[in-house]
């Protein structure tokens, strides 16, 4: 055994098993858990003997520290077939505790996770978070189930949409702050996937705004048929005005709920996707310095065929690669979709400035109510400018979006 050797595996007595920021391991199980192979690393700072490890349930490094929340929302989100990632608090066989932050991945029968030391400033508030998880867990007698729910809600108070968005924010910031101590190039992909992800905030508050001043503008259809009950029998021209700028407002209410709101709407899905997308780029990384930490690794561990492991883990970066691809394929199609809607919408707004000029022709040969309907006219014009300003700026976040890539 070298010096280095020795020197990496000297242990404290107590606290925290060494374990290096630029180290990586990982380790496989099937489908229920069950301990199929591992590298050195993990051996090492784990501290078990090979039989002691391999056949075993891979909870067995499960520290009691860990809220059981956590797990349960980290079973639920892999058997649904998503990609998971979670700041994790394990026990070495020596009593010893690591923090890792893992992402796992599936395979053919079952998983694999690859496992990086946290060092942001994210991961102190993690701690925290996880600690009065744990107390509500003993007072309140919570459920894992319960605890899950507890901890969905306190991501929504940090500011997370959901748990793959934090899952996500949290891996890029491990990611940087991992560069950052081994003073490393800050990695561009990352950069460029928090640009994208600016935009996609952007476009969202924009999309809000765009939102609230069509539900404003929806009042003038109701306003225009009433001056014109006032100043023309039925089917007059201010009448007939009003009906076509009604039929337009309801087609793009129409559109509206199509393409603007609701979950499954193409302005909600870009931050979604986004997010996806920066989540496999960074697993694609983690998998790739676990490829080439594996390849470097020269020992041989009693049980496990290492030449088998390393085809699969090199199976599953290849993968990893083409789903970060897709991933920002998917992000410029989500973007083209709502560059195609933006030019829609501004036919739509074409066709209203056609009404908007004959209804101010209209007023001005009325010799009473012509202000009144002057008035309105302003106000849709008001209306109109605000919405193309607003349809203008979400165009240009969306083709920022797929600049970025290229």
């Amino acid at each position: 055994m070298s010096f280095h050797d020795r020197r990496q595996e000297a242990r404290p007595t107590s606290g925290e098993a060494p374990f290096g920021l630029n180290e990586v391991f990982f380790s496989r199980t099937d489908d229920r858990g069950i301990i199929r192979a591992y590298n050195y690393v993990f051996h090492r700072v784990a501290h078990y003997k090979a039989k002691d490890l391999l056949g075993k349930p891979h909870k067995i490094i499960r520290h009691p520290d860990m809220p059981r929340g956590v797990f349960h929302l980290f079973w639920d989100t892999l058997k649904s077939g998503r990609f998971m990632g979670a700041y994790v608090k394990n026990k070495a066989k020596d009593g010893l505790h690591y923090w890792v932050f893992a992402v796992v991945a599936h395979t053919s029968d079952g998983y694999l996770s690859a496992r990086i030391k946290p060092s942001s400033s994210l991961f102190t508030t993690v701690m925290s978070e996880y600690d009065a998880l744990l107390e509500a867990e003993k007072k309140e007698e919570l459920s894992p189930e319960q605890s899950a729910a507890r901890l969905l809600e306190r991501l929504k108070a940090l500011g997370f949409d959901d748990y793959h968005s934090f899952a996500a924010y949290a891996l890029a910031e491990e990611l940087t702050a991992r560069d950052a101590g081994l003073n490393a190039v800050p990695d561009p992909k990352i950069t460029e996937f928090r640009t994208k992800l600016d935009h996609a905030d952007e476009l969202v508050n924009e999309t809000e705004g765009l939102v609230q001043e069509f539900e404003a503008m929806r009042t003038i259809p109701h306003n225009l048929r009433v001056i014109a009950s006032r100043i023309e029998p039925a089917g007059g021209p201010v009448t007939v005005l009003s009906q076509n700028y009604g039929t337009m407002s309801r087609d793009m209410s129409d559109w509206f709920a199509t393409h603007v709101l609701g979950e499954n709407s193409n302005f909600a899905a870009i931050k979604g996707t986004v997010n996806n997308s920066m989540f496999v780029e960074c697993m694609a990384r983690i998998m790739i310095e676990c490829d080439t930490q594996l390849q470097k690794e020269k020992r041989d561990i009693e049980g496990i065929n290492m030449q088998q492991e390393r085809k699969i883990l090199g199976d599953l970066v290849k993968d990893q690669r083409k789903s970060a691809r897709d991933g920002l394929a998917n992000v410029n199609f989500e973007a083209d979709r709502i560059l195609t809607a933006c030019n829609v919408m501004h036919r739509h707004f074409l066709g209203l400035s056609s009404t908007r000029v004959l209804c101010k022709i209209e007023s001005a040969r009325l010799p009473t109510e012509g202000e009144a309907l002057t008035a309105i006219i302003d106000q849709l014009g008001i209306f109109q400018a605000r919405i193309s300003s607003q349809l203008e700026r979400i165009a240009h976040l969306s083709s920022a979006i797929q600049a970025s890539d290229h």
